[in-house]
């Protein structure tokens, strides 16, 4: 009786595994910028120098994609100055552990991943303006939770659950951590504006 539920149990994550990836990605989508309230912010507002932003962000991946943060400051013309990277992926470029990651916890990274700041890998976006203390707020809980997150899987704790403890630190709701990346971000987006 056990090993019967412990296969059924197999059998349900390894079916929520490959629900996630029964969806086509979209062309890449337009970028959307709000204020932390989720308004839309003008031209003017966009272009101040050294305003601070946080983008969740989406890309396309050999696999399903990849979700992850950008933050730091923006120059006059609205280009990143020397910005950060948080998501959360199995610690390794190898296939095998990502593999594994679908049934069982492997150990993760909290950084960036290659492509991660690539546009041509972009998928979806959303930048959000921030003022300074809704950045240093925001940016004290990412490294918080950058501290905290030791290990990655695919069913439970993948790239869609951090960046979703992120945005819900921020204050808004969040999608299924069973979407695609693309799909997520573009979920995320459509809740809180």
């Amino acid at each position: 009786m056990t090993l019967a539920k412990g296969r059924l149990s197999l059998v349900i994550l390894f079916a929520l595994a490959l629900t996630s990836c029964q969806t086509e990605d979209k062309p890449p989508q337009p970028r959307f910028v709000s204020d932390a309230r989720g308004g839309s912010v003008g031209e003017s507002s966009q272009q101040r120098d050294g305003q601070y932003f946080i983008e969740f962000r989406s890309r396309y991946a050999l696999s399903y994609g990849h979700t992850y943060v950008i933050f730091g400051r923006l120059n006059k013309a609205g280009g990143m100055v020397n910005p950060e990277v948080a998501g959360l992926a199995p610690a390794t470029s190898d296939t095998g552990p990502y593999v594994l990651g679908h049934f069982v916890p492997v150990p993760a990274e909290t950084g960036a991943s290659d492509g991660d700041l690539e546009e041509a890998y972009r998928s979806a976006s959303w930048r959000v303006l921030l003022t300074p203390s809704e950045y240093n707020e925001t940016v004290a809980f990412i490294r918080k939770l950058k501290a905290k997150s030791k290990f990655w899987q695919a069913t439970v704790y993948n790239c869609n659950a951090f960046v979703a403890e992120i945005a819900q630190s921020m204050g808004y709701k969040a999608p299924s951590i069973w979407l695609r990346p693309q799909e997520f971000v573009t979920q995320l987006r459509e809740m809180n504006t």
